[in-house]
């Protein structure tokens, strides 16, 4: 068959360790047709195939996203970032232009703060002081903290508190009322609720569907924002994406703008199971999985949270909180009862993924995971657990042994790109630093791992990622944690496709797989490591239809 498109005089990264080079791909029919020496490629062309010459820069396959949020980050694009923004004189500037621009938002939301942005913790009388007559909130950098301003929390309802599930809270001052700080979803859900942004959100905080069900006019907003997120991770080169929040609706709605010619990558979308759930709701999840799996939307997986966050203390520890006696936090699921929910979610076949991020929460994850193996036999899970960001050192090895996927986000360590240091570190104990955010002892260990951004807890650009892992430098007394290049790009690329079963799919280029490719404006081997985080990408092919074009 004629090629639709030819990519050549490219330096080609194949990600088969059979052929790991190459100089041209040609696609066809949405599929790869090629991939060899150019000379060779170049004579397929015929009169209506496309020639592109990438002049040397490098290709690959296109960039798999393994861990996300398609659907909060398309929506917070329109919101004010404060990324590397600090004091308290610059955010009120900030919010103050911001809001001048947004004369009738309901809501004047804010993204990317770090724990540590005003220099000690805020309240909403910071926040006051600022906008004291319009609702103002500002989202953490991790997205499991939102400040509000007393006018936000009025118009929330929650000024006087809010009775919530367990791990969630609105947390009240002296004075009886609350203090501004929401933690975790369904705490700050009545303020996000106020933004227009409640249905987009349910997935990851209740795991439940609207109701009723949106009318046309309704998912066109929500569309809209699906869609300038498709666009914005297309123009970051990315091809396929694991959505980690999400529900039936999400799916319905990507179905319609498949329909529309407006799906843009490859997603999958989990089942949300919630600690207030029992097993029968999973019958959901199986609903999901039989309805949603072809090249395109697939489900075929299960959320879940075992805790919360370092930076808010809500991480389930083995040991106390620095400064904090008696202080571990708690995991969202008994260990019994997980091991219970694991064993079932294995039995009817499906992949689990499990955001623990103390160490705590990792052995109890891994507990479940092979509770799950003894009762239901070894099978091919892939099991997954999210972030990992403490564990313990007997831990380590089990995670290779039991085959349980490594979920990884290169931006995230403190003193990597946005995140500072503090306050981060400070609560975690200094001598258990050497077992935190750690990425080649789990692979030296024969862990299965899948670089992520996590985006929009970061920017979504690969390159930035790519950056992060290569310049990340050890904390003070321990080991470096880096991986190579070629390892690094593989943990974003065939790693997260094997992670997300779709390494038949895509995540290599070879002849038969998906035509996802993500041209580099660079040469990656040839560049300092530094200077990938600004690197642009020139040109990103999904299904053999170019989704963005920068050439």
């Amino acid at each position: 068959m004629t090629p639709d498109l030819i990519v050549t005089n490219a330096r080609v990264l194949t990600m088969d360790g059979a052929r790991p080079r190459a100089e041209a791909v040609a696609l066809s029919g949405g599929r790869i047709a090629a991939v060899g020496p150019r000379r060779e490629v170049e004579a397929m062309a015929g009169g209506q195939t496309r020639v592109i010459d990438a002049r040397g820069r490098s290709l690959l396959p296109g960039f798999v996203e393994s861990h996300l949020h398609l659907v909060l980050g398309g929506a917070e694009l329109s919101h004010l970032h404060l990324t590397g923004l600090h004091g308290l004189d610059a955010l009120r500037d900030a919010f103050r232009a911001f809001s001048a621009r947004h004369p009738d938002r309901p809501l004047l939301m804010a993204q990317g703060a770090d724990y540590g942005i005003i220099g000690r913790p805020m309240t909403r009388a910071d926040l006051d002081a600022m906008l004291p007559d319009r609702p103002i909130a500002i989202t953490a950098h991790d997205h499991h903290t939102v400040w509000a301003n007393t006018a936000a929390l009025k118009a929330a309802g929650i000024l006087h508190g809010m009775a919530t599930p367990h791990g969630h809270e609105v947390v009240m001052g002296d004075d009886g009322l609350a203090t501004g700080e929401l933690r975790e979803f369904e705490a700050f859900a009545p303020v996000i609720a106020l933004g227009g942004e409640a249905r987009l959100n349910l997935g990851i905080a209740t795991g439940a569907e609207p109701s009723p069900w949106p009318d046309a006019a309704e998912r066109a907003i929500d569309k809209a924002k699906v869609l300038a997120g498709l666009k914005h991770c297309a123009a970051h080169g990315i091809t396929s994406m694991v959505n980690m929040d999400g529900n039936l609706y999400t799916l319905a709605l990507l179905r319609e703008m498949q329909g529309e010619g407006n799906l843009l990558a490859r997603v999958k979308v989990p089942f949300h199971f919630k600690p207030h759930m029992d097993l029968a709701d999973l019958d959901r999840a199986d609903e999901m999985t039989q309805t949603f799996n072809d090249d395109w939307l697939q489900s075929g997986f299960v959320k879940m949270f075992m805790d919360g966050v370092v930076d808010s203390r809500t991480a389930f520890m083995l040991e106390d909180y620095p400064g904090m006696p008696g202080h571990r936090s708690e995991p969202l699921f008994a260990p019994d009862r997980f091991r219970q929910i694991a064993t079932e979610i294995d039995r009817r076949g499906l992949q689990i993924a499990v955001h623990a991020i103390g160490d705590g929460a990792v052995r109890c994850t891994i507990d479940g995971y092979e509770a799950a193996q003894k009762a239901n036999g070894p099978r091919d899970s892939r099991h997954r657990i999210e972030h990992i960001e403490l564990i313990h050192r007997d831990d380590i090895p089990r995670l290779g042994a039991l085959g349980i996927t490594a979920s990884l986000q290169p931006p995230h360590p403190p003193g990597v790109m946005d995140f500072p240091l503090l306050p981060t570190m400070d609560r975690i104990a200094r001598h258990r630093w050497r077992d935190a955010y750690l990425w080649r002892t789990l692979v030296q260990a024969g862990a299965p791992v899948a670089y992520a951004s996590d985006w929009p807890v970061t920017d979504v650009s690969v390159m930035r990622g790519l950056c992060a892992a290569l310049t990340r430098q050890p904390f003070d007394g321990c080991a470096d944690e880096r991986l190579g290049l070629m390892e690094t790009l593989a943990a974003y690329t065939a790693g997260g496709a094997w992670a997300a079963h779709r390494e038949k799919v895509t995540g290599r280029l070879v002849p038969g797989l998906a035509g996802d490719l993500v041209l580099i404006d660079t040469d990656v081997e040839a560049a300092a490591p530094e200077s990938l985080g600004t690197t642009a990408v020139a040109l990103t092919v999904c299904g053999g239809h170019i989704t963005h074009e920068a050439l």
